[in-house]
Order: C-alpha cells, then sequence, then structure tokens
C-alpha cells in the first residue's frame, strides 16, 4: 500500500508536466456538476437553516434577552467553538482532502478503512474533551464571560436556585458540552458522504438537530419546572438530543455506501497522519469565525443583552451565508481535491474561480438586501412574546454589520478550500491566527475607545474578515503557482453585480416603506406581506438586471438546472 509521503501532492504548479489537457467541454461539465451540487446542498441547507431560524423564535419568545437568553447562547458559545473546531470544520475538510486523495490512489474499500481509523480516534478524544468541558466550566465561564453583565441577578420568579445569570450559564454549559461528541463524528460521517458525492442527505441533517432541539427542547421547558428545574434546561436537553439526531440521520446512507464499522486502533496508519496534519492546523483556519465570536462574546458580556442580540443577527447572516458560501464550499473540497489528485491544473483553476464567482454573484444582492431590509426582516422573525421593540433596533444594527462582510466571510470559504485542497494549511493558518489578535485588538478599538456597543462587535468581525480575505487571495495565488485565478473576471463579475444589486436595494426599499405606511407591522401577517414583497421585487429587478448586463454566471447557474 502507498504512504501518504508517497503521494505527497505538492502545489499544482509545479506539476504542470503531468497534468492533461483541460478542454472547454471538461472546463462547462465541472461548471455545471459543481452547480447542480451547490444546489443540491443549498435545499438542505436552506430547509436546516429555516428551522435554525425557527429555534432562535422560540427561544426569542419564550426567554428575556437580557438574562436568561444571554445565559443560554454563552453557555452553547463554548461546545460551539469546540463544534468548528473538531467537527464540522477543520476535521470534515482535513478528512475530505485525504478521502479523496486515498480514494483515487487505492479505491474506495482502503478509503473506507480510514474512516473506521478516524472514527475510534476521535470517540477518544471527544470523550475526553467532553468530560474535561463538564468538569472545568465553572473556569471556562469565568475565563470567557468576566464582565460585570453575567453577575446579573436573577429575579426571585425566574431564578430556581441560580443566584447570577453566571450560575445559571455554568450549569447549561455542563448539560451542553456532550454536544461536541455526537456533532464531531456527525461531521465526519457528513465528510464521508461528500468526498462520495452524497450531500442532500449531510446537508440536511442539521434541519435534525434544529428539530430534537426545538420538540425535546419546548417538551423540557413545560416539564422542567415540574421538577423543580430552571425551564432553560429543559432547553439544553433539547440541544443534546438535536445533537443525537444529527448523527443518526446520516448513518443509513453512510451504510449504504458499504461502510461497516471496524474495532481498529491502528494509529500508526499514515493516512491517519496526514489527516492529523492537516486537522492540526485546519483547527484553527476552520474556528476562526467561531474564536472571532468568542472573543466578541468575551466583551460582550460588558452588557446586558449584547451575547443575545449579536447571536441573533449573526443567525439571520447564517441563512444567506449558508445557501450560498456553505453549499458552494462543500461542493467545492471534492471537486478540487479530485483535480488536485489527478495533477489537473486546469480543472482546478476553472472550479476555483467559478466558485468565487457564483459567491460573487449571490453575497452581493444578499448583502444589499440585509442592508436596507434590516429592521422588518429582525421584526419578521423575531418580535413576539418576550422580545420587545426595543430589541429589534439592536438586532437590526448589529445585523447591518455584519452583513458587510458577507461577501468575505463566504469567499473566505473558497479560498481555504483551495488550499485544503492543495493540503497547504500553513499559509491559512497563519493568516488566521493573525486576524485573531486583529480582530481582538478591533473590539477593542470600536467597543472600548469609540464606544459603538455591541455593533462594534459586529464591525470588528466584518473588517477582519476582510482584511483576512484579502491576504488569503494573495498567499493563494502565491503559493499554489497557478498564475492567475481569474481574478480579472471575477472583478467584472462584482462590479455589474454591485450595479444591477444597487438598483435591486432602492427598489426592495421603496416596496417596504410604500406598504408599511399603509398597512403598519402591528400584525405577523403584514410584517410577512412587507418582507415577502419587498424580497420578490428586488428578486425580479436582480434577475432581469443580471440579464441586460449579461452576467454570465447567473445563466450558467440556471442552465445546469435545466
Amino acid at each position: 500500500m502507498a504512504s501518504p509521503s508517497d503521494t505527497e501532492s505538492s502545489p499544482l504548479g509545479s506539476q504542470r508536466v503531468s497534468h492533461r489537457k483541460h478542454s472547454a467541454d471538461d472546463a462547462a461539465l465541472d461548471r455545471e456538476n459543481l452547480t447542480r451540487s451547490a444546489g443540491t446542498v443549498s435545499i438542505g441547507v436552506m430547509v436546516s437553516r429555516v428551522l435554525g431560524l425557527v429555534r432562535e423564535q422560540v427561544l426569542a419568545y419564550l426567554f428575556s434577552a437580557r438574562i436568561v437568553l444571554d445565559a443560554f447562547y454563552a453557555a452553547f458559545r463554548l461546545p460551539n467553538l469546540f463544534r468548528d473546531m473538531f467537527g464540522e470544520g477543520a476535521l470534515s475538510k482535513a478528512f475530505v482532502s485525504t478521502f479523496s486523495e486515498i480514494q483515487e490512489k487505492e479505491g474506495k474499500e482502503a478509503a473506507l478503512r480510514l474512516v473506521s481509523v478516524v472514527l475510534n480516534a476521535m470517540i477518544l478524544v471527544m470523550a475526553a474533551l467532553t468530560l474535561a468541558g463538564i468538569l472545568c466550566a465553572d473556569g471556562l465561564v469565568a475565563w470567557v464571560f468576566p464582565g460585570a453583565g453575567f453577575d446579573t441577578p436573577l429575579a426571585p420568579d425566574e431564578s430556581y436556585g441560580f443566584a447570577t445569570k453566571r450560575d445559571l450559564t455554568v450549569r447549561l454549559t455542563q448539560i451542553m458540552f456532550p454536544f461536541i461528541f455526537f456533532v464531531t463524528i456527525a461531521a465526519l460521517v457528513m465528510g464521508v458522504l461528500n468526498a462520495r458525492g452524497r450531500f442532500l442527505v449531510p446537508a440536511l441533517a442539521s434541519a435534525f438537530f434544529n428539530i430534537g432541539s426545538i420538540v425535546v427542547g419546548v417538551t423540557g421547558y413545560a416539564v422542567a419546572p415540574r421538577y423543580g428545574q430552571h425551564p432553560a434546561i429543559g432547553m439544553a436537553i433539547g440541544v443534546l438530543v438535536g445533537g443525537l439526531l444529527q448523527l443518526l440521520w446520516q448513518l443509513p446512507s453512510l451504510f449504504r455506501l458499504g461502510y461497516r464499522y471496524r474495532p481498529n486502533f491502528d494509529f500508526r496508519d499514515p493516512w491517519l497522519g496526514k489527516v492529523l496534519r492537516l486537522f492540526g492546523p485546519g483547527a484553527l483556519i476552520a474556528s476562526t469565525v467561531q474564536v472571532n465570536l468568542l472573543v466578541s462574546s468575551i466583551f460582550a458580556s460588558r452588557g446586558e443583552g449584547w451575547m443575545t442580540w449579536i447571536i441573533q443577527a449573526f443567525r439571520i447572516l447564517h441563512l444567506p451565508l449558508g445557501l450560498v458560501a456553505v453549499a458552494v464550499s462543500v461542493a467545492t473540497l471534492p471537486a478540487l481535491s479530485r483535480a488536485a489528485a489527478k495533477k489537473d491544473i486546469d480543472g482546478f483553476r476553472d472550479t476555483f474561480s467559478f466558485a468565487t464567482r457564483l459567491v460573487i454573484l449571490f453575497t452581493v444582492p444578499a448583502t444589499v438586501g440585509l442592508l436596507v431590509l434590516a429592521p422588518p426582516i429582525v421584526r419578521l422573525i423575531f418580535e413576539q412574546g418576550r422580545f420587545a421593540p426595543s430589541d429589534t433596533v439592536q438586532v437590526a444594527g448589529a445585523l447591518r454589520f455584519y452583513a458587510v462582510g458577507l461577501l468575505s466571510f463566504a469567499a473566505v470559504k473558497i479560498v481555504t478550500d483551495g488550499f485544503y485542497a492543495l493540503q497547504d494549511v500553513r499559509a491559512p493558518l497563519l493568516v488566521s491566527l493573525a486576524t485573531m489578535l486583529l480582530n481582538a485588538a478591533l473590539n477593542w478599538l470600536f467597543v472600548i475607545r469609540l464606544g459603538l456597543d455591541h455593533r462594534g462587535l459586529a464591525l470588528a468581525t466584518s473588517t477582519t474578515m476582510t482584511i483576512s480575505l484579502v491576504f488569503l487571495w494573495l498567499l493563494f495565488r502565491r503559493r499554489s503557482g497557478l498564475g492567475r485565478l481569474g481574478g480579472r473576471t471575477a472583478l467584472v463579475t462584482l462590479g455589474k453585480t454591485v450595479v444591477v444589486s444597487a438598483v435591486m436595494g432602492a427598489v426592495a426599499f421603496l416596496t417596504f416603506r410604500g406598504l408599511d405606511s399603509s398597512l403598519g407591522h402591528d400584525v405577523v401577517w403584514t410584517r410577512l406581506l412587507q418582507v415577502g414583497s419587498s424580497v420578490l421585487a428586488g428578486l425580479a429587478v436582480f434577475f432581469f438586471g443580471c440579464k441586460l448586463l449579461r452576467v454570465r454566471e447567473l445563466d450558467q447557474a440556471l442552465a445546469a438546472f435545466k
């Protein structure tokens, strides 16, 4: 059996002598396959993200933003960080890249054997990490959320034995920490399915997490007080059940691929070593956004409600981010990895360039839409129950600052996928470390020095990601040896998309203002009519504007589904 060292990939630019000719027909087929795969993922992601918003609606309806919901989100922040580090980010990407290579070099059976080795290693690591998180929850909460806002006493009618918001946060952290065990294994399964070209089932996995969180969480909310427990504990148990369902949903598809579990603990397997070499730096790279949000949480602990407002704003951003960035990224990485394994330079370049332009095409109008419609969108989703109109203003303010970084959030995923496909993680690791420091400095500048409250936290995150994108792009162009990456074509697409999106935004805003002045926004159906009509009017303008300016990426995307 060939070892990874025998087949180590260097940057594609140094392999020109062995690459095959990539014809125009090949490029067209690659674009069509990528678009179809991304579209399939988008369906699953859309369902998952919509259900995620429903889950956030339930939480906002049941709990006060300034006390209990702050504690719940803070408690979930730590396992969510480790999920990105060890699960859905780094592990999945590192595994997909290695799985694609071993499948190309040694066949399907060898690749499936690797699954058991990695699975057994992750079970041991996650079990130890989960136990440590439960035992050290008190210290972790004190370190991550040191602000005075978490020393707020709980009212007698909602304390259930907890003196302060911090005490409740510690207990919720202990309950939800095992979540990382389930979702890490689920992420490994997702990586296998994606590498084998199965996208819909893993894309829908998060939907089952949200279903479990909602159904079991609401049930727990109602039942917990009968046993003297805080209602938030019932919601925390729902998170655990949701994580388990996210894993169980994918297992039948994994077994249909021919996988059978083996108690293989050969941790000296060279292919496992390759996964770990990519995974180690990749854990920091993939968790950059979550680490930046965690740093924001440290500053957010200074004020009551700040934690909830920035998380709810970022949750709304997650919908377009998932529909575009996650979908395109999930479809792109296996395609790039296969091209790298085959030393197909032209195919790699074409796939990377097209993925970048797809991201531009869809994130720019989404950014404009969020900027002009932030208040009505937040009002429609959250303003009910214990979520007040004043909360709408605060969340909308943060959402606008997050929205300006949407293109950067999305494009960073594509460039990082390019590094992963070439199995070069050193450069993005250095950029990630630098941007984490930059984010902390910008948080201090915007919040402490300039007094921008929680909105400064969102602005710092967006600014950091934009700077990160610039450096990653320049480094990728230099280290990949690919020469031009289609940057000029991408700029043309960007220019046309910005022009069309500006007109789209004006039409959407005027549509909303007209409906709001005549109908008001006191009831749900008028809010839905306002947002729905504004979005549809904007989409119509965007579609015809792209046709008028001959934005070919839209035609290529639509052609893939004919």
